[in-house]
């Protein structure tokens, strides 16, 4: 496949540029990615038990980009332009890599539903860095909606870990960092080519790193293969790592990063389902006032126009 800056600019474009025009849908897409991104750590929690957490990462990486490696030549998609690259890169740093192996890391000594709630401050980071990359100026209401919603957020979390950060904390502080980066990046990119495209060529770029990291991991790292890692392992990379992307930078083109970034705030909320239902986690009764308080702000930041 050759670059060709036309075809990137032309033909991407008149298949992204259908969003905006269709609001309701871009939010139903943002919407599924967040129920896709909300079973990410219980799934993250099975994979490892039967996979290190180097191993389950890389390996993770490694699917997604076979299954995007896979459709990228078959749909006979040129290469990017060489000004995305850059923007690319930043994608795979933060949301191919950065952010998955610092939550893992975080996973190995935190119950899925502490780590849900600390990342429950994603959206707000998200918005910040929209403000400081793109240009982006959200009305009054919506930064006050979105700071009354990180402030539930953050007061859940407190109260879950008793007011002491842990290791596990530092890791999953620092994966909204770099997480934020890589959903503003991709977000803008998505306005330019497919959303699917973004992931896709974000994780091929990364295949130089996680294919031997993949190989160095599994040979040191001990391997269980069960029911609940495998399904674990899958859903991560065939669901998370690209199919959730792809749904989510099409919604974020459409609607724009920062009300996109708040619907993420039903997220933690969600993973706190999926950890009783699926890993047998105890619920406390500060979730639900917290799911209504953060319900409240995501119906304010998506009426709000900025």
């Amino acid at each position: 496949m050759r670059a060709h800056s036309s075809a990137t600019t032309t033909s991407p474009i008149a298949v992204a540029t259908p969003g905006p025009e269709r609001p309701g849908f871009g939010t139903l897409q943002a919407a599924l990615g967040v129920v896709a991104f909300s079973l990410t750590f219980p799934a993250t929690a099975w994979g490892l038990e039967g996979f290190g957490p180097w191993s389950l990462v890389a390996v993770r990486s490694v699917l997604a980009a076979v299954i995007a490696g896979g459709c990228l030549p078959a749909l006979r998609v040129p290469l990017p332009a060489r000004r995305h690259w850059a923007g690319l890169a930043v994608v795979g740093a933060g949301v191919v890599l950065g952010f998955p192996l610092l939550t893992t890391l975080a996973l190995e000594t935190s119950t899925t539903a502490h780590a849900a709630v600390v990342v429950g401050l994603l959206p707000l980071t998200t918005a910040l860095f929209s403000a400081l990359r793109v240009g982006t100026r959200p009305s009054r209401s919506f930064w006050i909606a979105a700071l009354a919603g990180a402030a539930a957020v953050l007061a859940f979390t407190v109260q879950q870990s008793g007011g002491a950060l842990t290791t596990a904390d530092l890791y999953l502080f620092a994966a909204l960092l770099v997480c934020a980066a890589g959903y503003t990046e991709g977000g803008r990119l998505a306005r330019v080519m497919p959303g699917w495209q973004v992931i896709g060529w974000a994780l091929v770029l990364c295949l130089p790193l996680t294919v031997p990291v993949a190989a160095f991991a599994l040979a040191r790292e001990p391997v269980q293969l069960t029911a609940h890692s495998v399904t674990g392992l899958l859903w991560v990379a065939a669901g998370s790592q690209f199919a959730g992307l792809v749904v989510w930078y099409r919604g974020m083109a459409a609607i724009g990063i920062p009300k996109a970034s708040q619907l993420q705030l039903a997220q933690p909320l969600l993973t706190l389902v999926w950890s009783v239902l699926l890993l047998g986690e105890d619920l406390t009764v500060a979730a639900p006032l917290t799911a209504a308080a953060v319900l409240v702000c995501i119906a304010v930041t998506q009426r709000s126009r900025g």
